[in-house]
């Protein structure tokens, strides 16, 4: 063998291998093109699942809309606006002998007593703040706000002739806008008027201000800007200043914007300038809101107040009355909505330099002591007004004049009285007899006024018929004058009653809309097997169809019935076709349907917590209590948790489900400590959320829990993920860095807010300002910019780690292991919570600001005690249910009552210095409803906490726990509707269930939202990145 044949077959060899090594690398070039290609398709399968999917939660937000809408607009109260207008020389009645109407210049329908008018807005000026403090056994010693403005009770007190102080009574709801319409026009508030809009659009019913406009006043306004949306084009543009009312940070600006103009009005050289000046002052309000009415500020505020009016008395003619009123009180926290006597009980002042006022009684010459003696209502001072300045009463009024402007120097002047009664009265007659012929209201509805209008005018003749030649007795004049008054108090009554009338069928129609959304979401969320991303396509394309063909007929239907509204119409019309739609869409999937109703313990367990919750809505005690009720629920979740913990074969499992369920207990129980109190609560109830009862700012201690927030919060996330090794990646910059400075800048806000607060330094208002709002504009960024960059771009939190293997029959060859593995679509998914909770976080008080770390560390123990215990979304409600009670507990630790009054206004300015649509509305939803937010953002982390990555049906098991979650809300939601119409003619409908219904309507809109476009749709990125590593 020569030395050629072993390189020749060496060569045959190496050929051989480099052929075989050639067609490997082709198969696998072809099978990589191939697998590309299957991924490249999944990928597209999934993002086509994924936005049908939020398609379907769209919808469904879309019918609650629908439910909701229309049962409002059967049970918030309406009434019909007259566009009648009252002329000056077309009184109501006959006028007394000897005088004409038609002139301004006496008096259109009675004589003038005053040309000009000061009058002046102190908003939210109690009456208590206006009266000498009297110890009584439940308040024995004075708080900030007593004594500190008595120039109203000393001039009453010492020139009743000149002046008179009563308690001054405001109808719900008090908020400033509604308070304006009803001293303006003389009317009841409801919550809608027909022909306006509860958003503050001009006033277009007959008004006091129009009445000045058309007598060709010269009409001056300063201060808060609400007065320009309802009057616009009728002030002096040139003498005219308006400040932003929304700012309740701002003490001062408004204020001294009305002193630097209104006094040189007053001097003599501009008395010709201006008829009328409208002055309206919102420090005192804003100091209430900001921190509550026993405040030193306050106290300050009511100082400056007193010392204006001295100067402003000082500055008065002889021919101009002086008008001082409150438009509504405050409450012990400084809030407003009309839920507590506070709230409602404002000060009326008039002063004349001349004795045109009197009392009726020596025992009258001393102001009220309290706001339950003598009060008059609101209404009654645009006929007062009108008369005294000699214009017509405006034709909506039905308010009567008060006694003491009429009643004379001598007390005794019934003549006057009877008089001006008498015209008010035939004003009130006439409006109810066009509004009951515009409404078509029976015969009886009016039939007991009618009676009391014709006993009237039978005493009324007797001083019409009664012999001239001698004097006429004075207790004809009273007689008179107390009919007029008795026919106008129950005539008022009437059209309390006539308002309240609701209509029932559009609340039905709403309720059955609702009724249907529920069915629709329990048949998605539990009554449908396998994959819900693969049934979603044709539910959304047979719902979609429905609804624009149900709205098309609605349409028609509302053009040929013109008796019904046409909106109405539309709405009912679409909301009917959905239901058509899904209805066809479950029937083609009807293979995949199975009963939806509990078959499990744990199942059964989540619908009686949410029927419990929502028959307790029926009962005003349950509502009142509603915050120490769910902490029971959640305590009792958590002990069956650590029963069921305990049966668990693996010891680790029993261990983490008994630790985390004990956990959560004990969280439930230290977040409770944060309380605020409702009135109906007390003395059964201790407020903490703020540093005292009566105060709207945190304590000293308060301030330390955003420091501990930020040191210890992040800690606790990195346990969690250090526990399945995801702390990798992108998660150690922002769990560890980013998360942490947020949380640190936010402490740092509150701690520049309660230095500006109690002026630590020796800077200014508006640098503190400044600074503050660039802290929290910075967390902001942090939060949502950097956050969801964080979130949108993060490859998995995945470490790979190679470990040599010394064993020498191994080959010496490493081992390789993926750290993160076990848990990586929840620990990726997590991250778009932690970036929530921050920003909730920060617009929250300190006290609010832990609460939701704690609810943060709630939701985390809750997803170790479900993966412990087995009992994973995919197969369990009891997850979503859990988080949905989770979400409705921690509203309330977070400083929050289903009250108009508890809501945070001065969350729009943490990250603004003035108010900025749309953003300044979404701070206050953030703030008031950042707990629910919180867990429904959480949702998908019931099923994607520790599943494995390429696990089949994981979006359509996120799709189900999140129609689980809605279908609590929808229930609570139903419900608290359901209630607030059975119990429509409820002493407390307005206290209690109303304000509930509205809550529940809210959140269930709010959640419907963020669990569609935050959650839902937050798992696009989620399930991308997962997928880029590990295929589909």
């Amino acid at each position: 063998m020569d030395n050629g044949e072993p390189r020749t077959e060496y060569e045959g060899i190496a050929a051989a291998f480099a052929k075989a090594k050639a067609v490997k690398e082709k198969e696998e070039a072809q099978g990589l093109r191939e697998n590309t290609a299957d991924n490249k398709r999944a990928e597209v399968q999934f993002k086509a699942s994924h936005g049908l999917l939020v398609a379907f939660f769209v919808w469904i937000l879309l019918l609650h809309v629908f439910g909701i809408y229309l049962f409002t607009s059967g049970f918030l109260l309406t009434r019909l606006v007259l566009e009648e207008k009252s002329k000056c020389d077309f009184p109501p009645i006959p006028l007394t002998q000897g005088y004409e109407s038609g002139s301004t210049e006496r008096g259109c329908w009675h004589p003038k007593s005053f040309d000009k008018a000061v009058v002046v807005i102190v908003d939210a000026l109690r009456y208590d703040f206006t009266v000498p403090f009297r110890p009584t056994p439940e308040d024995k010693t004075p708080h900030h706000f007593h004594n500190a403005l008595p120039i109203f009770h000393e001039i009453a007190s010492q020139q009743p002739n000149n002046a008179f102080l009563l308690p001054f009574i405001a109808d719900p709801p008090t908020t400033t806008l509604q308070r304006l319409k009803g001293l303006t026009t003389g009317t009841l508030p409801t919550f809608i008027d027909a022909g306006s809009n509860f958003a503050g659009t001009a006033i277009s019913e007959d008004n006091l201000v129009a009445q000045l406009r058309d007598a060709g006043k010269h009409i001056v306004h300063l201060g808060d800007d609400t007065w320009h949306s309802l009057f616009p084009g009728y002030f002096e543009p040139d003498l005219t200043r308006a400040y932003d009312s929304f700012n309740v940070w701002d003490l001062h600006t408004v204020d001294n914007g009305v002193n630097e103009h209104l006094f040189p009005l007053m001097h003599p050289s501009n008395s010709s300038r201006w008829d009328v000046i409208f002055g309206h002052y919102l420090g005192l309000d804003h100091a209430g809101h900001r921190y509550g009415p026993d405040h030193p500020a306050t106290a300050a505020k009511l100082q400056q107040m007193d010392e204006v009016f001295r100067r402003l008395i000082d500055a008065l003619d002889d021919d101009t009355l002086l008008v001082v009123m409150g438009d509504h009180g405050m409450d012990a926290k400084g809030d407003h909505g009309g839920e507590s006597d506070d709230e409602i009980q404002a000060a009326l002042w008039m002063y004349s330099k001349q004795p045109r006022f009197g009392r009726s009684s020596p025992n009258f010459v001393e102001p009220p002591p309290n706001a339950k003696t003598r009060p008059v209502p609101q209404i009654d001072l645009v006929p007062t007004l009108s008369l005294l300045l000699g214009l017509p009463i405006p034709f909506n009024n039905l308010g009567a004049p008060i006694e003491e402007a009429f009643i004379g120097a001598s007390g005794h002047d019934y003549e006057n009285m009877a008089t001006v009664a008498r015209l008010a009265s035939a004003q009130v007659h006439l409006y109810q007899y066009e509004y009951s012929v515009a409404r078509g209201l029976e015969a009886s509805a009016t039939s007991l006024p009618k009676r009391l209008w014709a006993q009237a005018n039978t005493a009324w003749n007797k001083v019409k018929y009664a012999d001239l030649s001698i004097s006429i007795p004075e207790d004809y004049y009273r007689d008179a004058y107390a009919s007029f008054h008795l026919y106008q108090t129950e005539t008022l009554a009437v059209c309390r009653g006539l308002w309240a009338r609701f209509d029932v069928p559009a609340m039905a129609e709403g309720i059955a809309v609702l009724v249907a959304a529920l069915a629709v979401l329990g048949v998605y969320a539990r009554g449908l097997t396998g994959d819900r991303a693969e049934v979603t396509p044709a539910l959304v394309l047979r719902g979609s169809v429905g609804t624009l063909l149900g709205a098309a007929i609605g349409a028609c239907v509302g053009y040929v019935i013109s008796d019904m509204p046409f909106i109405q119409v539309i709405v009912l019309g679409a909301a009917t076709g959905s239901f058509a739609g899904i209805a066809l869409g479950f029937h083609y999937v009807r293979r995949r349907l199975q009963n939806p109703f509990p078959t499990t313990f744990w199942g059964a367990l989540g619908v009686v917590f949410t029927l419990m919750l929502s028959v307790g809505f029926a009962a005003n005690s349950f509502t009142i209590w509603e915050d120490a009720i769910l902490p029971f629920y959640l305590a009792t979740c958590g002990a069956l948790f650590f029963a069921r913990a305990l049966r668990r074969r693996e010891t680790v499992d029993r261990a983490l489900g008994a630790y985390h369920s004990v956990l959560f207990i004990i969280l439930t129980r230290v977040s409770h400590m944060s309380r605020l109190c409702r009135e109906e609560q007390m003395p059964y109830c201790k407020s903490t959320y703020y540093a005292s009862a009566t105060s709207s700012t945190s304590a000293w201690w308060q301030l330390l829990i955003p420091f501990m927030l930020a040191i210890a919060l992040p800690s606790i996330i990195r346990s969690y993920y250090v526990g399945t090794r995801s702390y990798q990646s992108s998660a150690p910059f922002w769990i560890g860095l980013a998360l942490r400075a947020g949380l640190t800048l936010a402490a740092l806000y509150w701690l520049l807010d309660a230095a500006d607060d109690g002026g630590w330094f020796d800077v200014s208002n508006d640098a503190m300002k400044t600074a503050r709002v660039f802290v929290a504009q910075v967390v902001l960024a942090i939060a949502y910019a950097a956050g969801y960059s964080t979130f949108a771009w993060s490859p998995p939190l995945l470490s790979i780690q190679s470990t040599p293997q010394p064993i020498v029959a191994n080959g010496g060859a490493s081992s390789i292991g993926i750290l993160g593995y076990a848990n990586v679509h929840g620990t990726r998914y997590f991250i778009l919570v932690t970036l929530w909770a921050l920003a909730i976080i920060l617009v929250q008080k300190p006290m609010g600001g832990g609460a939701i770390g704690l609810c943060l560390w709630q939701i985390l123990s809750l997803l170790e005690m479900l993966d412990a215990t087995d009992m994973k979304a995919s197969s369990a409600a009891i997850g979503p249910v859990v988080l949905a009670l989770l979400g409705s507990f921690h509203y309330f630790t977070t400083g929050h009552q289903a009250t108009l009054a508890s809501i945070q206004w001065e969350s729009a300015f943490v990250p603004l210095k003035a108010i900025r649509y749309p953003w300044s509305p979404l701070l206050v939803a953030l703030n008031t409803f950042g707990a629910q937010i919180l867990c429904a953002v959480a949702v998908p982390a019931t099923v994607l906490w520790k599943v494995p990555p390429k696990q089949k049906g994981l979006l359509g098991d996120v799709a189900k726990a999140t129609a689980t979650h809605l279908l609590v809300y929808s229930a609570i939601g139903l419900a608290t509707s359901m209630w607030a119409g059975h119990l429509r003619r409820h002493l407390m409908l307005y206290r209690i269930f109303n304000p509930r219904f509205m809550m529940g309507g809210v959140v269930l809109l709010v959640v419907d939202v963020v669990c569609a476009l935050v959650a839902l749709g937050g798992t696009r990125w989620s399930f991308l990145s997962v997928a880029e590593v590990f295929g589909w």
